[in-house]
């Protein structure tokens, strides 16, 4: 038997986990009322600012209601909040399987997701189909934004333009359903500028939150803080290296970071990650090229530490790809090198600007 303790289920993955999807159910929860029974839904006192709070907060959202998809849009057109939830679900399919859905199309692990519903039932289906996923009872929504979970330790500049980082990507997805050729030629099309650059002072906010947030392009897992980072910044021992891309769509923003600690004769990369969000786009090993090269042109051994689980095999198969085998373990941390006798060329679909 599921029990809720102050209106949230799992109390352990509530303290432990930054949320980073808010799914909402509709009646009685963004508005009182029952749309397809009642005459006039009014919104929720406070709702407006929560929503908007989160989404300022870089906390995306979206909607598992079972509904009238239509009439539901058109209610949340006229209180204007359509634009704040992202790959609604409203149908009558059950509340996890549309939270499954909407984790795919944002391409986010299942347990940096919140529900809030205002049926004990909704949420005890989700909580036994997805027990990763922290659920909420609506009753609570006011103590919503006190809750650690919904607290990131900064609010970078990204985190602010999340929301509007995935809607350009909807877009580009959009287009690439339209688009009659291959991946590489759509890629072509999008003019994408890939810039690596060490970081600065300013870049370290973000910088941690990549290490915080990124799960799946990440080769050791291994997070830093703000202060730790700023150390390896200025030390003459470590290159802290941050990556953006641009397109003709606009900005992704900081999408990645890789933290090399340079001995001598040997470079060990310690953290090497990539944001989800730019897995499809081809980019994801130019950062990896880019330190190759460096390497090699500073004369030294080149080595990565990688540490597997299951989200980051991919990060495994690009280390393979690129020419890198493993000569050691210790413990769970893969010790991996690479000869340098060859390094991929850059993609043409995508300039690389690399700034000193």
């Amino acid at each position: 038997m599921v029990s809720i303790k102050g209106g949230v289920f799992n109390h352990q993955q509530a303290a432990k986990t930054s949320i980073k999807c808010v799914v909402w159910d509709l009646d009685n929860t963004v508005w009182d009322g029952v749309l397809l029974e009642d005459d006039c839904v009014y919104l929720r006192n406070q709702v407006v600012e929560i929503i908007k709070t989160l989404d300022s907060r870089g906390i995306l959202q979206s909607i598992a209601s079972k509904n009238d998809a239509a009439k539901a849009m058109a209610k949340l057109q006229e209180f204007e909040l359509h634009e704040y939830f992202l790959y609604p679900q409203i149908n009558w399919n059950s509340k996890s399987s549309s939270i499954q859905e909407i984790a795919q199309f944002l391409n986010l692990g299942i347990d940096t997701f919140a529900f809030i519903d205002d049926q004990l039932f909704e949420l005890k289906e989700v909580n036994f189909s997805l027990p990763e996923v922290l659920c909420i009872d609506a009753a609570q929504i006011t103590h919503l934004l006190d809750m650690p979970a919904m607290n990131p330790r900064f609010i970078t500049k990204d985190s602010k333009q999340r929301r509007l980082m995935y809607i350009s990507d909807i877009v580009r997805n959009n287009s690439e359903k339209q688009f009659i050729g291959t991946q590489e030629e759509f890629l072509a099309t999008l003019n994408m500028t890939f810039t690596i650059f060490s970081a600065q002072e300013e870049d370290l906010q973000r910088a941690e939150e990549l290490t915080i947030r990124t799960h799946q392009l990440n080769t050791t897992g291994y997070t830093y803080s703000y202060d730790e980072l700023n150390h390896f910044r200025q030390s003459n021992q470590h290159k802290l290296l941050i990556a953006s891309l641009d397109d003709k769509y606009g900005s992704y923003g900081k999408i990645g970071l890789a933290l090399v600690e340079c001995q001598e004769l040997i470079w060990t990369i310690k953290l090497l990650l990539m944001s989800c969000r730019v897995m499809s786009r081809g980019v994801g090993t130019i950062m990896l090229n880019h330190i190759m090269t460096l390497a090699k042109s500073n004369n030294v051994r080149l080595r990565s530490e990688f540490v597997p689980n299951d989200r980051n095999r991919m990060m495994y198969v690009s280390y393979k790809f690129a020419g890198f085998q493993e000569i050691a373990k210790h413990g769970d941390v893969q010790i991996l090198e690479n000869e340098l006798t060859r390094i991929q060329p850059l993609p043409e679909y995508v300039k690389v600007n690399i700034l000193n």
